[in-house]
């Protein structure tokens, strides 16, 4: 059994790393294409060739989590239909590879699959596309969303915060900084702006800060206080990683930072059906791999001898992408319908794992 197994596992990582391979060899190139057009954008500020290269390289572990479960399936059906066609899969039955045994070998492969999956997608591409959105801004500037940048919300004892960051400089500092604090009847304490601030161990070091404090003697007047510091200290517990999330793409997190920011908009009252989603989305999508090889071990069953094994390949690459986007439909319905996150995030895993475990019956158990 551990010589068929290491059959098996081998010919299917073989094909799904070529497979991958080749998709990434695409993507680049199509990168590289994006890049030129920003060289001659971004000429004046010193972004050169060997810039747009290291931006393109950034990019690969993003592009290689996402291309890895339909790497896996083309692969894996490459593989399973080449062995029906050379009938090597019948003799490893007659062996004694039952389905059952099949789909357990095909699985304990796939959990390495998910693994790798997994590491990538948590650990590799979120610091890679972080230090390329970085690069990229120092010669194009503040990283920003729309003219008011982010705004956060946060409590503190009896005050309630608002924070604005307007951007978020190369070097990862932020600029462009309000923080409004309000007591508990709703009425303005304080105003505190500044051009920029740095992260320190939970709190804010703001540069060249203006407060202005608002000491209210009636119900509408107020007397104002304005206060100048070259440095001034601000408590917190928004973190870098958080203020990177409402700043850049919440895919670009990794999974726990996810569910910190998430919980953080929760306490807070705000709308954290976006992250919620995201968040489900990173802890099923590795586990699709699984998913991938159930669709394709059904083609080791099918009986032909002659004939080429481009049209069951082209059906693998059509399943592929046919998931891919109704994960993301799924993740744009369940965002507007206000559906249940971990059920909008796994029910295309959960539809094509019905789909392959039918294909399955269908093929291999009922025969």
């Amino acid at each position: 059994m551990k010589t068929i197994r290491k059959l098996i596992h081998g010919e299917i990582i073989k094909a799904v790393s070529f497979v991958a391979l080749g998709f990434l060899a695409l993507f680049v190139f199509f990168d590289i294409v994006d890049q030129l057009q920003a060289l001659n954008r971004l000429a004046k500020s010193g972004y050169q060739f060997n810039h747009a290269l290291i931006y393109v390289t950034l990019l690969i572990p993003g592009h290689l989590y996402e291309l890895l479960p339909l790497s896996v399936l083309i692969g894996s059906i490459f593989v399973m239909a080449r062995f029906a066609q050379s009938s090597e899969f019948t003799i490893l039955r007659t062996g004694g590879l039952g389905p059952w045994r099949a789909l357990g070998s095909l699985f304990k492969l796939g959990l390495i699959f998910v693994a790798v999956t997994f590491f990538v997608g948590d650990y590799v591409a979120p610091v890679a596309n972080r230090k390329a959105q970085l690069l990229k801004a120092q010669f194009q500037g503040l990283i920003t969303v729309g003219q008011t940048g982010a705004w956060l919300k946060e409590k503190q004892k009896d005050l309630n915060y608002a924070v604005n960051v307007g951007a978020l400089s190369s070097d990862g500092q932020l600029a462009q900084i309000r923080i409004h604090a309000f007591a508990p009847d709703g009425r303005l304490k304080y105003v505190i702006r500044a051009p920029s601030a740095r992260m320190g161990h939970s709190e804010w070091l703001l540069t060249n800060a203006e407060k202005r404090d608002y000491n209210f003697e009636g119900k509408t007047t107020a007397h104002i206080d304005i206060q100048q510091a070259s440095e001034l200290s601000w408590a917190t517990e928004i973190s870098t990683e958080m203020i990177a999330a409402a700043l850049l793409s919440p895919d670009r997190m990794q999974t726990l930072d996810l569910f910190q920011y998430m919980r953080h908009l929760a306490e807070n009252g705000q709308n954290a059906q976006r992250y919620e989603i995201e968040f489900w989305r990173k802890v099923f999508y590795p586990l699709s791999c699984l998913v991938m090889l159930s669709l394709a071990l059904p083609f080791a069953y099918l009986h032909f001898r002659s004939g080429h094994i481009t049209g069951y390949v082209f059906g693998g690459v059509m399943a592929g992408i046919s998931f891919y986007l109704l994960n993301n439909v799924f993740g744009f319905m369940g965002n507007l319908n206000n559906w249940q996150p971990w059920l909008t995030s796994a029910a295309p895993a959960l539809i094509y794992s019905a789909i392959s475990l039918a294909t399955f019956w269908w093929l291999v158990l009922r025969q």
